[in-house]
């Protein structure tokens, strides 16, 4: 057979998934086809669900084709339905649906009921370690799996004997002051500036940054309040007083009705992917070679404090750590100590 076709739910729409030999006639053919996408996430390419598509396809409804993935399809939304009742953020939902929906998918011809743990251990083998997928990715699917089967009654899975892959331990990424302010310095835009400068001034996430509102900056106090951040945890971090200027200027210029920093249109919070961008920039104009993102500004920040002097556990509260483990990881790469070890080197 050319070509197996099963009928998905992918970003909220019915969509036909198409699996088929890596020939190039065949490849040609398929991106001939109206709205024919590739998913990079389930590593696919799918056609919208219509009549004339499951003609094509011999998914019509009356041969009953496609009603295990149907099912499928159905379980992931309620799924998505039970993280919410739980508040769960919504990135969070999105990338655990998207996980679980991979890992169903990756058994199409057998009812979750059936799915056992040597499955799991299967996908772990012929799908994560053969695309070389990250253990980040890995632990998701450990996540979303062991979520949704605790609210399944018909299950042969033992989610307590689900395993994690063996955490790597990575240092963070860490800038010198003389590149944080290279960057901070590199956009003439009074918006973008004060977006950076708020971040690594504040030690803050992405999505913290975006969700500030005016009313967040207590002038009077010098503090910022994060509301509702990871951990649907609100917390205070302080403002520098040149910071606190930066933002009145920035203020006056923008005016800003409902987020702190918005889109083009008035009162729309501004685009993650626009401030990546913003960043990307500022570091190609400081010819800095290194591959920075946003979060390298929070380690940066969490890393200068501590070689300043501040103490571990007023870092872990304005970072908003829940662990202090996770703080304690800067201790691994603040330079103040080691600056003082002297190299026997120097004695040859």
């Amino acid at each position: 057979m050319e070509f197996e076709a099963k009928l998905i739910r992918h970003r909220n729409k019915n969509r036909i998934a198409v699996w088929y030999e890596n020939k190039p006639d065949l490849i040609a053919r398929f991106r001939k086809l109206p709205d024919a996408r590739w998913s990079a996430t389930l590593s696919v390419w799918h056609l919208p669900d219509t009549a004339i598509n499951r003609g094509k396809f011999n998914l019509e409804a009356d041969k009953g084709k496609g009603v295990p993935c149907l099912a499928k399809i159905e379980q992931i939304e309620i799924f998505k339905k039970y993280l919410n009742t739980k508040r769960y953020s919504p990135n969070t939902v999105k990338t655990y649906a998207e996980a679980l929906q991979i890992f169903l998918f990756f058994y199409n011809d057998k009812d979750i009921k059936d799915i056992n743990n040597q499955d799991v251990v299967a996908f772990y083998n012929d799908y994560i370690l053969e695309k070389k997928l990250s253990i980040s990715f890995q632990n998701q699917v450990v996540n979303a799996i062991k979520l949704y089967f605790k609210t399944i009654k018909e299950t042969s899975i033992n989610i307590d004997k689900i395993y994690r892959p063996k955490r790597e331990k990575l240092l963070p990424n860490v800038l010198s002051k003389e590149e944080v302010k290279k960057i901070l310095d590199a956009h003439a835009n009074i918006k973008h500036k004060a977006m950076l400068c708020l971040i690594y001034s504040c030690g803050l996430r992405r999505s913290e940054l975006l969700n500030l509102k005016p009313k967040d900056i207590d002038s009077n106090r010098n503090l910022v309040i994060i509301r509702q951040a990871k951990g649907r945890k609100d917390r205070i971090a302080p403002l520098s007083l040149s910071i606190l200027d930066l933002l009145r200027d920035y203020y006056k210029t923008h005016k800003p009705a409902n987020y702190l920093f918005e889109g083009r249109e008035p009162g729309t919070q501004y685009d993650e992917r626009s401030l990546g961008e913003v960043l990307k920039q500022a570091v190609e104009k400081t010819n800095i070679k290194k591959p920075v993102s946003l979060h390298w500004l929070r380690h940066s920040y969490a890393t200068h404090l501590l070689e300043s002097g501040t103490d571990l556990r007023y870092i872990q509260e304005i970072l908003g750590h829940k662990s202090s483990r996770t703080t304690e990881i800067y201790t691994h790469v603040s330079t103040k100590s080691l600056r003082n070890v002297k190299s026997p080197f120097d004695d040859l």
